[in-house]
């Protein structure tokens, strides 16, 4: 009789399992925050051709599913996969190829770095990014004097953080042909007693990058999949790169058809002639891991570099405005252009003035227009009732935390007391738009989203200061933070039906965090680590 009633339950359980639905990968026991529209929280999933297929309890989808791989998070935090909606994915990766000037405190330390650069490295051409005078304790421009003296017959190229100062050699500055009388358009030439410092503002620098060597096309491969290792590994699934050429995007598509890139990558088109000349006429390029549909465009400098557009004199240089590095007839005719093909615009602006311009000429263009999503970047500085341009639903702010944290000490120098209210006011651009894109510019600000949530929510610099918070109340709460990482970074890519949440029928993009965001100590959250992180369901 025993025998007999065992036999009945292994063919009953048989029989269920034979009528289990066979799937890819099923997660079980986890805290799942799914970022759908009520932001439920769920304990599994199942995945099927590297879309979710179901969502729910541990039970119910154990009960209806099976798999051959089955992941037992044991309780803990699965996002969805994280958006940088604002970066530089291929120069993160060329960077990694150059000098790193991260975090340097003096320009001695600078010096130094790039000595042993060369020393371990003897490139015909030292280029390098990071530095920042305000970290140093001479917070004034460096000179070139030192480094015609080390490097007489080397030339020396090296970008300031912000992509928006670059200190040259004499060498560096005779093969671009700058001279005392070079016309600085859009921009400055720094000139001490009638002669050439070496520092470049803005739209000069672009004639010292047109006489950098060409790199090959392995070192953009090595540079592309270097860049997928480091964002993958700090939860990245999708990267917006704000501004790239046709060569490298086309580079991005082949080596994702080939399977070598999995990141998934939203393409800005930098604004050069020849490439809208072909995107644009070519219209929206989509493939399951790349979309061009849009163009990024600079408006102005950056405030780090007082290249940033101002209504008033900075408070921290007499008479001094920045610079718009594009002509407002320019810009005006070129939203008509980008509007009419369908593109989106992605307009880098910082300043308060170029904010009211790029704002202004928005809401000009796209009056007639429904779902264009243009974008402000950064949105730095914002006076005045210019807040209210964003409830038009056609403008999206695409902001970055981390930049707040990183200019908090010396913001204020630069705008004072009054504009500085206005100033990486993320709450007041969240309340005008309703949405918030969120990102981090990286490699100008680190590349880990920890940060960025961190930033956003506890307005804080790693060391715990400012006590109370940067201008807390613009300080966003964690699900809107989170929002602005996933589903709302999405959106502003035009993917928010793809990817974004964890849902039926999205893409399978998540990452296993080994703490809960949404609940532990806010001091804790920078010390979160990413597990594993998935694409199409795959671990990366």
């Amino acid at each position: 009789m025993k025998n007999y009633l065992f036999l009945i339950a292994l063919l009953a359980l048989s029989s269920c399992q034979k009528n289990k639905i066979e799937v890819d990968s099923i997660v079980l026991n986890a805290k799942v925050y799914t970022v759908n529209d009520t932001f439920d929280s769920q304990e599994a999933f199942a995945v099927t051709d590297g879309k979710f297929v179901a969502v729910g309890s541990t039970e119910a989808i154990t009960s209806k599913y099976t798999s051959k791989a089955i992941i037992d998070a044991n309780h803990q935090t699965i996002v969805p996969g994280f958006i940088d909606a604002h970066c530089h994915f291929y120069g993160l990766g060329m960077n990694l190829q150059t000098v790193n000037l991260v975090g340097t405190k003096s320009f001695a330390e600078v010096l130094e770095r790039v000595k042993g650069f060369q020393k371990e490295n003897n490139v015909q051409y030292i280029s390098g990014r990071g530095w920042d005078q305000n970290d140093w304790n001479v917070k004034e421009y460096p000179t070139k004097k030192e480094l015609d003296s080390l490097f007489p017959n080397t030339p020396v190229a090296l970008t300031r953080i912000d992509g928006h100062a670059m200190l040259c050699n004499q060498l560096a500055l005779d093969l671009a042909g700058i001279t005392v009388d070079t016309p600085a358009n859009g921009g400055e030439i720094l000139i001490t007693d009638g002669a050439l410092t070496g520092v470049l503002i803005d739209n000069p620098m672009e004639k010292v990058y047109a006489t950098f060597p060409k790199p090959t096309k392995q070192k953009q491969i090595e540079a592309l999949l270097d860049a997928q290792k480091y964002c993958t590994d700090l939860g990245l699934t999708t990267v917006s790169d704000a501004g790239l050429d046709r060569s490298v995007i086309e580079l991005i598509d082949s080596l994702q058809q080939a399977g070598e890139l999995q990141m998934r990558v939203y393409a800005m088109v930098s604004n050069t002639k020849s490439n809208l000349d072909y995107y644009l006429n070519k219209g929206v390029v989509k493939t399951s891991r790349l979309q061009v549909r849009s163009v990024k465009v600079y408006a102005d400098g950056a405030l780090g570099s007082r290249g940033a557009t101002l209504k008033q004199p900075y408070s921290d240089q007499h008479n001094h405005y920045g610079n718009m590095v594009i002509g407002t007839s320019e810009f005006e005719a070129l939203a008509k252009k980008i509007e009419a093909a369908d593109y989106q615009m992605n307009t880098h602006a910082i300043g308060d003035s170029a904010n009211r311009f790029v704002l202004n000429t928005y809401n000009k263009t796209l009056k007639n227009s429904t779902n264009k999503r243009w974008r402000v970047e950064h949105a730095q500085i914002i006076t005045d009732n210019d807040f209210e341009y964003f409830k038009n639903e056609n403008i999206i702010p695409s902001v970055q935390p981390t930049h707040a944290t990183s200019d908090m000490y010396w913001a204020e120098d630069r705008l004072g007391p009054d504009r500085i209210r206005g100033a990486y006011a993320f709450k007041d651009l969240l309340d005008a738009s309703g949405k918030i894109a969120l990102g981090t510019d990286f490699p100008i600000e680190q590349v880990n989203p920890l940060l960025t949530f961190y930033a956003a929510v506890a307005r804080k610099d790693t060391d715990n200061f400012p006590e109370n918070g940067f201008q807390m109340e613009n300080a966003l709460s964690r699900e809107e933070t989170l929002k602005g990482m996933t589903i709302w970074a999405a959106y502003a890519n035009f993917e928010e039906l793809e990817k974004g949440s964890i849902e039926v029928g999205k893409l399978a993009d998540f990452v296993i965090l080994d703490s809960d965001i949404m609940t532990i100590p806010e001091q804790r959250i920078p010390s979160v680590k990413v597990v594993k992180t998935f694409i199409n369901g795959i671990k990366q």
